[in-house]
């Protein structure tokens, strides 16, 4: 039976003819390389991206596991002290709403910790979990001041 070849343009061609190796590397060589580091092929770039993800791994094994306490020690941050309380009606209003948003982001974000569903909380959602009884004190305050 006869096989058909299927064509192939002059520049497959001349990437199939090429080495896989840089001119003048032996193949020993590349085998030992590869095993000596795995950034040495990669780019500036690259190299950049790895020791990010290494130090984004190293600071999430040492965050600390319980929410509690970080929640206990973030309790003090006063945000009333932060922002002064504004004295237009209009902008009292925004900022109890934006209060209330945010005490039941605090408040969603609390019930998937303790659900389980939330398993690693990031440094972020732990701030946010630790702002909670602050966000309550001021919403209390604004309140009190209607």
């Amino acid at each position: 039976m006869f096989l058909r070849r299927s064509y192939e343009n002059k520049y497959v061609k001349f990437f199939k003819s090429k080495p896989e190796l840089p001119p003048g590397m032996s193949p020993e060589d590349a085998s030992s390389g590869e095993k000596q580091s795995d950034a040495a092929g990669l780019s500036r770039t690259a190299k950049r991206n790895m020791k990010r993800k290494e130090k984004r791994k190293q600071q999430s094994q040492s965050q600390p596991e319980d929410v509690k306490t970080l929640s206990a020690e973030l309790e003090h941050i006063d945000l009333a002290a932060e922002e002064k309380t504004a004295s237009d009606p209009n902008e009292k209003a925004k900022k109890l709403k934006n209060l209330r948003k945010k005490l039941r982001q605090v408040e969603e974000l609390q019930q998937k910790v303790d659900s389980g569903e939330l398993k690693n909380p990031s440094k972020e959602q732990l701030d946010k979990l630790g702002r909670g009884q602050a966000l309550r004190d001021e919403l209390r305050l604004l309140e009190a001041d209607l």
